[in-house]
């Protein structure tokens, strides 16, 4: 799935916010690989994500009206 999405990339959450990708990282501590994203609404935070999280499916079961498959789609690229 990385290999769809590179820093730069603009996402949207399934839940409608967008953020942009800063990078790839792995943590520290546990060596798990991370997403680094800003969010590009409000104060622009920046957030980390576990890979694996960033990169599932929606669970349908719990959002059963959600169109979009992934947690985050790809709709652009940063300028």
């Amino acid at each position: 799935m990385t290999q769809r999405m590179q820093p730069g990339d603009i996402v949207r959450h399934f839940k409608g916010n967008r953020y942009e990708i800063l990078y790839f990282a792995r943590d520290s501590e546990t060596q798990a690989d991370v997403v680094v994203y800003r969010a590009l609404y409000g104060e622009r935070g920046v957030w980390v994500r576990p890979m694996e999280m960033f990169f599932s499916e929606v669970d349908h079961d719990k959002y059963p009206d959600c169109r979009q498959k992934w947690r985050f789609e790809k709709i652009g690229e940063s300028y």
